[in-house]
């Protein structure tokens, strides 16, 4: 019996993300321009043939991992903007960037990395702005957080708490296994919740 088209698309993705795994682990142990079609192909178990029937090349592939990194960074400002309070929402955006710095810190140092690209790398570059600018817009709406809990200088405050997340977020993805995760937590939480 054929495979109905839901089937065709569930195998779809699957193979498509099986397929960005493969990348992820590459280019974060051998570089982007270093690894090749056919050694990710290689690592993903498929054909290079069955590769290109998915993504055009490289490039795109890269494209995609970055589209579906925004899209979960978004998703989890867009949930905790719609909890009732702006505590709740700053617990929400506490835990949920922790939690998935922790259960992979690998994935958080290849976007860093990719983040702080050098602007002549043409080819990289793109994506380095691509993020960039997610994470300004991002930024604003959890100012607009910050002033809803009425908080002198609530930009600065906005930016404090950006800087003190991103820095827990770094040590976390350098050494996983030698950071108290709920203690951080709950630390910053103290901090910067009423």
């Amino acid at each position: 019996m054929p495979r109905t088209p839901e089937e065709n698309d569930r195998i779809r993705q699957a193979s498509k993300e099986k397929i960005r795994a493969a990348a992820m682990e590459l280019f974060m142990t051998q570089g982007y321009y270093a690894t090749s079609i056919s050694n990710i192909a290689k690592q993903a178990g498929i054909s290079k043939g069955l590769l290109y029937n998915y993504y055009k090349g490289k490039e795109e592939l890269l494209s995609e991992m970055v589209e579906a990194r925004i899209r979960e960074v978004i998703e989890v400002m867009e949930k905790a903007i719609t909890l009732d309070t702006p505590d709740e929402q700053l617990k929400y955006i506490v835990n949920g960037a922790i939690d998935n710095v922790y259960k992979k810190p690998e994935v958080h140092r290849f976007y860093l990395h990719l983040q702080t690209q050098p602007v002549d790398d043409d080819d990289l570059i793109k994506y380095s702005k691509q993020l960039t600018q997610e994470n300004a817009r991002l930024f604003e709406m959890q100012c607009e957080i910050f002033e809803r809990m009425e908080v002198k200088e609530s930009r600065k405050r906005s930016l404090y708490f950006s800087s003190v997340l991103q820095g827990i977020m770094l040590m976390i993805s350098t050494y996983p296994q030698k950071f108290p995760i709920e203690e951080i937590k709950n630390q910053i939480i103290r901090e910067f919740c009423n």
